[in-house]
């Protein structure tokens, strides 16, 4: 079925379409200077086809957050939240097929850029099974995308700019439909802008954007200068989704409004010379301390209050007319159980839920089902397990409270990394590699196993260090426990997993 969107009218007055199944394989590039109406084309584009499609909006200016009160859209401030919760938002948004709006309104330009690829990889890295269909709106690609390194970090770019690559020339197997608006051609990556096949292309001036303009709707280059005559609003279109042939139009009106419009002219107030000169010339407000954001945290005062809060709300125990003897012959048929599931291929991979089901069944299997621990005790068990750890281990270990104390300080989702790292450093062994990182933390990408390396370092946990023919080494702040050198690109099998 044909899902045929309406843009507006044309030139001569029929309606103007758009072939939403099309355009989620070609997909589009818009360009106009500001004040075209490249926003009010993006917000029409974006109302037709929401009932059709999901769709996500990276919004540097929160100027489509009013889609979410007239449309569903889940507005995330991006200011509010990490980058590492910003992937994990776009991973989950992906999987339950939740139409969302990025606000990086309130960020610097490279917080923007970081934050943005931070959810542009969550949407591009999900499992195949939700490779689900999707718009992927950008606005003002050309800060995501710059064509020339800025005043930004180096990093900041390289990571914003390979998020946008993905998503223009990887994005399309993986159901994502990016379309990016831009100011100015000249000024967004040509490898990103290269990959759309539709084009929409307003009002502009340089000479230098109208004759890439006309190159890429195939018009002669002495036509360009019909760029500079369209209305606000008006647009020359081309592309399989669009025309065949570059083609006039007008987008028409929409359901929502962007939250700061346009600027209207009114008059000065009437004050007089005297009154102005109080109120502007008046002594500033006593300056106050901003408090210094902290790279890390302070963490003495974190794991005392951690360890204090764990022995206040320790529970007491379940049973406690089980006797010694008894109870740890349960712990070990309990870890066996555990031991059995981690054993298989896959189970690094698996959601905890799944691997959760399986484990009361087996434990039921083995005469343990008044005894099965409930879900947030699996979690802390699989954590455990992945570290290497048993539960008598674990518990019977002074040195291993403090390291389930510095764990604690991590999502619940890193805590198995932390501690098969401590057990590394503990026993001298090598430095667990990308691979055998990546499969603790449940995922096949190296690349999120580094910055999963990073982002605890940058928590003050550990120190990381490579020598000179690039093996690394992991140190445990405070505890000074040292890894042996690893290497990091070394797969499990080399290594020996220390996952299992």
């Amino acid at each position: 079925m044909t899902v045929a969107i309406e843009m507006g009218h044309t030139t001569a007055g029929a309606p103007a379409t758009l072939d939403l199944e099309e355009l989620l394989a070609t997909r589009l590039l818009v360009q106009g200077n500001s004040g075209s109406g490249k926003s009010h084309l993006l917000r029409r584009l974006l109302e037709q086809s929401a009932p059709w499609v999901q769709q996500t909006i990276i919004d540097p200016e929160g100027d489509f957050v009013s889609l979410g009160d007239r449309y569903g859209h889940l507005v995330i401030d991006a200011e509010e939240h990490t980058e590492r919760g910003l992937q994990s938002a776009g991973e989950r948004a992906r999987i339950h097929r939740v139409s969302t709006v990025l606000n990086l309104e309130g960020l610097d330009a490279e917080n923007q850029m970081r934050r943005a690829a931070a959810f542009l990889g969550g949407l591009f890295e999900v499992a195949r099974d939700h490779w689900y269909p999707m718009l992927v709106v950008v606005d003002e690609a050309q800060l995501f995308a710059p064509a020339v390194a800025g005043e930004v970090s180096d990093e900041a770019r390289k990571l914003s700019l390979g998020a946008m690559t993905n998503l223009m020339c990887r994005g399309r197997k993986r159901g994502l439909a990016g379309i990016i608006a831009t100011q100015r051609l000249a000024k967004l990556a040509k490898n990103v802008a290269a990959e759309a096949s539709n084009f929409l292309m307003g009002r502009t001036f340089l000479d230098i954007d109208m004759a890439r303009a006309a190159d890429l709707l195939g018009m002669e280059r002495r036509q360009a200068e019909a760029f500079r005559d369209l209305e606000r609003g008006q647009f020359m279109a081309l592309g399989p989704a669009l025309s065949r042939r570059p083609l006039g139009l007008r987008i028409g009106p929409t359901d929502t409004s962007p939250r700061n419009g346009t600027p209207r002219l009114m008059p000065l107030p009437e004050s007089a010379l005297e009154d102005a000169r109080a109120i502007i010339l008046a002594a500033p407000p006593p300056e106050t301390v901003r408090p210094q954001r902290r790279s890390s945290p302070d963490l003495l005062d974190q794991l005392m209050a951690a360890k204090s809060a764990a022995l206040e709300i320790r529970p007491e125990p379940a049973e406690p007319q089980i006797s010694a003897e008894d109870l740890a012959e349960r712990r070990e048929r309990v870890d066996r159980v555990l031991r059995a599931i981690l054993a298989q291929p896959d189970a690094g991979f698996r959601v905890i839920g799944v691997l959760y089901q399986e484990f009361v069944v087996r434990c039921r299997i083995e005469g343990l089902a008044s005894v099965v621990p409930d879900l947030p005790e699996f979690r802390r068990m699989l954590t455990r397990a992945r570290a290497g750890l048993g539960s008598d281990m674990a518990a019977g270990d002074d040195a291993w409270q403090d390291v389930s104390v510095r764990a604690s300080l991590l999502p619940d989702d890193m805590q198995g990394v932390f501690m098969m790292i401590a057990r590394a450093a503990k026993e001298g062994w090598p430095c667990p590699s990308d691979a055998a990182i990546a499969r603790a933390y449940g995922s096949h990408s190296l690349r999120r196993a580094r910055r999963l390396l990073t982002y605890i370092e940058e928590q003050g946990l550990i120190v990381c260090q490579l020598d000179g023919t690039g093996r690394r080494t992991v140190t445990l702040v405070e505890l000074a426990w040292a890894t042996a050198p690893g290497d990091p690109n070394a797969g499990e099998v080399e290594q020996g997993s220390l996952a299992l």
